[in-house]
């Protein structure tokens, strides 16, 4: 019960961070213009949470610009590296907060990798392709996606995930299979509990640009479960 709590905490914790990120404070507008923007139907027009992709903005965050235009330049190492630090945070508050004990440094240096090898480079195409085939925010299509990531690109994921961390820790194939038969159902039962509410908020207001910061912000969170049921024997 106390580690559910904890991972609780930092959920919200992370959330929030993940949501600061993006400026989410209503920035303050002369009532003429706050009448006009009201009167706007397109929601990723007046949402704060909205960033134009075509735009760099700083001052939300330190090095926020800077972060943008690598996104800009180099996106697919930008995000690799991304998911390295989200994966990577995940592990040392799951080690640090709920497992307790010495500091893994393999178990973190394997997760860590494990967000720059596949998390951030899959996430990168992954969400890409589903933004370009369906595109809009209205509530089906949103609804269509979160269905599409959670019944379809959920499973696969995990799998991968377990399968790299049987490989990694040198186990068998049949080894792996069993891992993944036991565990891959709880897995996934954990990611709807969480990722349904989040990628509707994602895919209803954050740019894809921005998708897998802002995935990563709350993941981080996350990533301290995977982390646990991953390294669970």
């Amino acid at each position: 019960q106390k580690k559910k709590m904890k991972l609780f905490t930092v959920l919200v914790a992370s959330s929030f961070l993940a949501a600061s990120a993006f400026g989410v404070a209503p920035p303050v507008r002369s009532a003429k213009e706050a009448a006009t923007r009201s009167l706007r139907k397109d929601p990723a027009a007046s949402s704060p949470l909205f960033r134009d992709p075509t735009l760099t903005r700083a001052g939300a965050v330190p090095g926020w610009k800077a972060y943008n235009e690598a996104l800009d330049t180099n996106p697919l190492p930008t995000k690799a590296l991304t998911s390295l630090v989200g994966w990577g945070l995940g592990d040392v508050l799951a080690q640090i907060f709920i497992s307790g004990g010495p500091f893994d440094v393999k178990r973190f240096l394997t997760l860590s990798a494990f967000g720059f090898l596949y998390h951030g480079p899959s996430g990168h195409y992954f969400y890409n392709w589903l933004d370009r085939r369906i595109e809009g925010t209205e509530g089906p299509k949103i609804a269509l996606k979160v269905a599409i990531d959670q019944i379809f690109w959920c499973p696969i994921f995990m799998t991968v995930f377990f399968t790299y961390l049987g490989l990694v820790n040198g186990d068998s194939f049949s080894v792996i299979g069993k891992k993944i038969k036991n565990d891959l159902l709880s897995a996934c039962q954990g990611s709807w509990k969480v990722w349904p509410v989040v990628h509707a908020i994602s895919f209803k207001f954050i740019s894809t640009k921005h998708r897998l910061i802002f995935l990563n912000g709350v993941q981080i969170a996350f990533n301290m479960f995977l982390s646990l049921i991953g390294t669970k024997k």
